[in-house]
Parts: structure tokens; sequence; C-alpha cells
């Protein structure tokens, strides 16, 4: 015979319940809609079904019963799935980031496809098209943005005891760990200091009133990605990728996993898309053809645009300078600026 207990003993357990193929839990990942329990011992537990994949809601299924009737000793469960609309367009993170109209996440399934160079040219493209922006550095481990921005020594000054004011720069906004650092110091950290850093920088920055926060996530599918999604209502994530295949696998996983957190794609970047001649203007697809196309195509996403290989992009955000900013007439500059007119464009009102 079932026995009372209490809803956040029953969440807690469920929160050992690992999703398939993920290292994140249930709980974590936003699934676990609703816990019910009676004096009778009667629980109900409510999922949102995101996936139709039967094998991997048969696992989760068999991994709650076991929490809850091996470990906890119920045995009067109700299991309940909620499908999800097709757009996936519930966003996890409930709460809207005070201030700030809109967020959005630049990331990649994998490093060095020029994630950060994207993420830094998209909010200085929008502000140049007249919205307010601010830039979130969420990549703990190798914070790139004070460079990019040629912010030099500037530190946040305290707004009170828990809060600071961001750095500005070129009339943008900006917060990484990079502000925090001595120069060259490693951040050799576990994954909770890592969520803890990405859940102070959005809730402890005084980013005051403005329409856009850019997010510039590590590569991968990790800590920075599931605190992000769980902390603020998402309006978009951007997915970067190169033209080659293994880019473009990773890349696809990245969507995927945003999709699990039922945030919407916004598009994809595909950059590096040919490596453009300084000399002769020739192009050469040195990092194979089309793998930004074809992935928008098979995963229903919008490619947003491709950005050849420019040494300017690279010797612009080396000197600390976006090349939106550093050469606006530059052909980079004017697909940056296209990219954040769309980007602009799905947003609700």
């Amino acid at each position: 015979m079932s026995k009372a207990i209490g809803i956040d003993t029953i969440r807690a357990a469920l929160g050992r319940v690992k999703y398939p193929g993920y290292a994140a839990d249930i709980v974590t990942l936003g699934m676990l809609e609703d816990v019910s329990a009676t004096p009778e011992g009667n629980v109900g537990v409510t999922l949102r079904q995101a996936t139709e994949n039967e094998d991997v809601l048969r696992q989760v299924a068999q991994q709650i019963h076991h929490v809850l009737s091996h470990e906890l000793g119920l045995d009067r469960v109700e299991l309940k799935a909620r499908r999800l609309e097709p757009e996936l367009g519930e966003k996890t993170g409930r709460v809207h980031l005070e201030g700030t109209r809109h967020v959005i996440a630049v990331a990649s399934g994998k490093g060095g496809v020029g994630k950060s160079t994207v993420a830094a040219n998209i909010a200085v493209a929008l502000r140049q098209l007249g919205f307010s922006v601010g830039l979130l550095d969420a990549d703990i481990y190798g914070p790139s943005m004070a460079m990019m921005f040629g912010t030099g020594d500037a530190r946040p000054k305290a707004a009170d005891k828990t809060r600071f004011h961001p750095v500005e720069q070129y009339g943008i906004r900006l917060i990484s760990m990079a502000f925090f650092l001595t120069d060259k110091a490693p951040v050799i950290w576990r994954g909770p200091m890592v969520m803890s850093a990405v859940r102070q920088f959005l809730k402890e920055t005084v980013w005051g009133m403005q329409d856009f926060l850019v997010v510039d996530l590590p590569p991968g599918t990790g800590d920075a990605q599931l605190t992000l999604a769980q902390q603020v209502a998402l309006d978009g994530a951007i997915i970067v990728t190169t033209p080659q295949d293994v880019a473009v696998l990773d890349a696809v996983r990245a969507i995927k996993m945003f999709h699990q957190v039922h945030c919407p794609i916004l598009g994809i970047v595909e950059n590096m898309s040919v490596f453009v001649c300084p000399d002769c203007g020739e192009e050469e697809e040195i990092f194979g053809r089309g793998g930004g196309e074809r992935m928008a195509s098979e995963e229903g996403a919008r490619l947003l645009g491709r950005i050849p290989i420019y040494g300017e992009i690279r010797e612009s955000g080396d000197r600390g300078m976006p090349i939106v900013l550093a050469n606006p007439g530059h052909p980079a500059s004017k697909a940056f600026i296209e990219i954040a007119r769309q980007i602009a464009g799905q947003m609700p009102d």
C-alpha cells in the first residue's frame, strides 16, 4: 500500500531520472510539468513529451517508476505525458529578464567555427540597426569578447553589494569572465561553478532597459546552455557552423538540444563558407560546400546567411573592433547587418 510522501521528496527523486542520451535529468530539462499527491498515497506525474521516439519515452517511464516505486516505495503512480506542439515554441525559462525585451543565444556544436566572432558582429549589427544591445560572454573557460571589443583593463563597477554594471564599449553593454580574471589566468572550475557564473551574469548584472541581450555560449551542449534555458525565457537561438560535415554534425546536436529545452531556432549562420583570395578575388571552398544550407533544409530552419573567410574579419577582431564597426562597407559587414535584420524581424512584438 502506498504511503503519503511530500511533493518535494517526489521532485527530488525525479531529479535522478536522466533523459536518455543526456547528462541532464528530466527536471533540469524542464520536462516535469506537474506532480500531485494525495494523503492516501496516490501520485500523479505529468511530463512534457518532447519526442515521438517510443523507446526514449519507455526508458524515461521505466526510470520514473523505478525511483518512485523501488526507492520511495510508492505503488500507485499515474504517469501522463502532454504532447508539445510541433514548433516547440514553449520556453523552458518562464521568467523574462528584467528590462530586456529579447534574449537570443548564439551557439555552435563545436569550437573553432567562429561563433564568438559571429556573436560580436551580430550584436554590433543590431546596434547599427538602432536597437539597444547587451552582450553576455557565457564562454566561461574561453572568454574572448573583452579582446574583440578592445576593452583593455576595464572592470565592471559595483552597483551595490551583489550587483555590478556591465562594461560599455561601442554602445554595447558587455559582461565577460575576462573582466574578472588577471591576464591569461585559466578558469579551472567544475560544472556547478560555471552554472553559478552564468546565473550571476544574467541576474546580477545591471543591464538596464535594452532591446536585445545576445548570449555568446561556449561550444557544445552542456552546463552553460542548460543554465541559460532554465534561468530566462529565450526568444531563440542562432546556430553557427562551417560547411564541413563534422561541424554540421555537431551543429545538428546543438539544434536538438535547443529543441529539447523548447527554444525556437532563429536560423543557421554558415561561417567560413568560402575563402576569398585577397589578390584576385577568386573563391575557394576549402571547408566543403553547402553544409549550412543542407542542415537548414533538413532541420526546417532558416539559413540566415553565409560569411566567407576574409582576413579583415580576423584582423578587426584582433584589433578590438568588430568588422561591422571597423569597415561598415565591407561585404562581411553587409552580411552581418542582413543577418541582424532577419533576427529582429522574427522577434515577437
